[in-house]
């Protein structure tokens, strides 16, 4: 393994002499520190750390980290880290893209150069793969200077390979013997930090010294417990898609006749169409977890939208925004049943055009795919992922529920109970949010954690994720530690094994920002409440104003 580790060239992707003013403009904002980590702090241990759940499973899988304690940066104390050591870190990308990535990478350099001495910071290309095939660039000043307060993951681009196998086990203990690391930082989301936490026990079981940290990474706002507020991107994202959805509100109000049905990205939680809706008041929002706890059908949902779209046609409204998120399918049992049931018929059976296959659907199964358009029929019976099951992530539902909606105007048309012209439109935001420039807040909070990721291999910590806490505060207030990976986990069983899982954070229908949205809807829903938030690409003495989300979720708390 060693005589294939490849030091790629250290030479910056990126020219700033191309950067657009706004870009040119962020590369050398100083960004505040919170107090901890501006002078000599200790790292004090908490109490001993159980799991979110099946502790004892989660003890048996993690025999050397399992019970360790959380972390917290004190101001001080007897046991300041010495500025002597030298250390040799590897950080890595791993997942999908989130507005802030470069600015944990850049706060774990500058940790490295402010508190440290001769140390070296060594960025994996491509994701895990780069760790397994031993891949790296060593990061400079130079090197990571044009990414500074940047979007994207380009600096050292991301990857979405699992660390996993014995062999592939072997191949980062390879790398990580070969270069001496320290440590390594693994930048990531739910699985990501689960494979950063298999990776420490490796490390600690086989006496490497190389210890891990995570870092909390998703745009879809599902990585997060009491210690960890908020993972990064999350911010950025909301607002990116809130400005577009206030631009497409405008168009509504503007033409005065078209529903425009949005799509948001976050493919399990809620989270982005909740904060999305809190800060533009649009008239129709889906949360597919409330969908799941009413049970509610397809054709629920449905007629749900077509009653507000009747409503406004009587006010003299035939326009307005309707959000969905990306995985509402997956929260409708019904969908669920049918799909299971067509995995189940096409992995044995050939789709006749006569359609005498359909006799083996159950008749609930039978009744809600007749309902459904013809588009989402076939991509029902076409789109295949390589297992042979139905590729729920390509099922446009934005289209779909336009379409169904349609079908539902014109029947009351029919029955003259509608009388306006229904024009929609469908639109999915997702990509456009992912490599943003950062906000204020993202663009701070990403330094943060990089910085504290720094402190805690500094003194000696693995297997914790880096936490950032009192979010609502001014940076200077804000508190730092680690958070033990093994106290956020529960176990699922897959092929007859238990495996360890990071619990991903659904939107709670008892929590102060869904509580907040229901209380509003019903007028939102009538009266134009429309808000464009507008362009967020400032950084500087802006104020560090954070989502709605986050600041509800603290205020609950406090």
């Amino acid at each position: 393994m060693s005589s294939s580790s490849v030091n790629l060239k250290s030479v910056p992707g990126r020219l700033t002499s191309s950067y657009s003013e706004v870009q040119a403009s962020r590369l050398d904002v100083s960004l505040p520190l919170p107090s901890v980590l501006k002078s000599s702090f200790s790292v004090v241990d908490g109490p001993k750390s159980s799991a979110a759940g099946n502790p004892e499973e989660i003890a048996k899988l993690f025999p050397n980290l399992f019970g360790q304690p959380s972390a917290v940066l004190n101001p001080g104390g007897s046991s300041v880290l010495s500025k002597d050591t030298s250390l040799k870190i590897g950080v890595v990308l791993s997942g999908g893209q989130a507005p802030g990535g470069h600015n944990v990478i850049s706060g774990i350099f500058d940790y490295l150069q402010h508190r440290t001495s001769g140390s070296t910071v060594y960025g994996f290309k491509g994701g895990p793969a780069g760790i397994m095939k031993g891949k790296y660039v060593e990061l400079s000043a130079e090197f990571v200077y044009p990414y500074r307060n940047q979007g994207g993951f380009d600096m050292i681009a991301s990857g979405r390979d699992k660390i996993e196998t014995p062999e592939q086990f072997k191949q980062a203990e390879e790398t990580a013997k070969t270069l001496d690391l320290d440590g390594l930082v693994v930048i990531g989301g739910d699985d990501s930090n689960t494979n950063a936490c298999l990776l420490a026990e490796h490390f600690r079981g086989k006496n490497i010294k190389t210890r891990v940290i995570g870092c909390p990474k998703t745009i879809d706002g599902d990585l997060k417990s009491k210690e960890v507020p908020v993972s990064f991107g999350f911010d950025t994202a909301c607002k990116l898609y809130s400005e577009m959805i206030g631009n497409v509100m405008t168009d509504a109000r503007s033409t005065g006749k078209y529903y425009h049905f949005v799509r948001l990205m976050g493919r399990a939680a809620s989270h982005i169409t909740l904060e999305c809706a809190l800060e533009t008041h649009p008239n129709v929002t889906i949360i597919g977890e409330e969908v799941a706890a009413k049970k509610q059908t397809l054709k629920s949902v449905t007629d749900y939208i077509t009653d507000i779209i009747c409503k406004r046609a009587e006010l003299g409204f035939n326009y307005g925004v309707i959000l969905i998120p990306e995985g509402l399918i997956d929260f409708i049992p019904e969908v669920q049943q049918l799909i299971a049931e067509l995995n189940e018929i096409l992995a044995h059976d050939v789709v006749d055009e006569a359609g005498v296959w359909k006799k083996k659907l159950q008749s609930q199964s039978h009744e809600l795919f007749e309902f459904l358009p013809p588009t989402i029929q076939e991509q029902l019976l076409l789109e295949r992922d390589p297992h042979g099951n139905v590729q729920v992530a390509k099922i446009e539902t934005e289209k779909m529920l336009l379409q169904m909606v349609e079908t539902e105007l014109d029947k009351r048309k029919q029955e003259g109970k509608y009388k306006r012209d229904f024009l929609g439109k469908t639109h999915f935001f997702g990509y456009e949010g992912r490599c943003g420039l950062p906000t204020n807040f993202d663009a701070n909070y990403c330094y943060a954690l990089g910085f504290g990721a720094g402190a805690l291999l500094h003194s000696g910590k693995t297997g914790l994720i880096s936490s950032v806490g009192n979010l609502a505060a001014p940076v200077e207030q804000w508190t730092v530690g680690g958070t033990a990976l093994t106290a956020l986990m529960d176990v699922e069983r897959r092929h007859g094994k238990f495996k360890p899982v990071i619990k991903k954070a659904m939107v709670e229908l008892e929590g102060a920002p869904f509580k907040k949205f229901a209380s509003f809807r019903d007028e939102w829903a009538l009266k134009n409440r429309y808000v464009n938030p507008g362009p967020i690409q400032f950084l500087g003495p802006a104020a560090n104003a954070i989502n709605n989300t986050l600041l509800l979720e603290l205020g609950a708390q406090a």
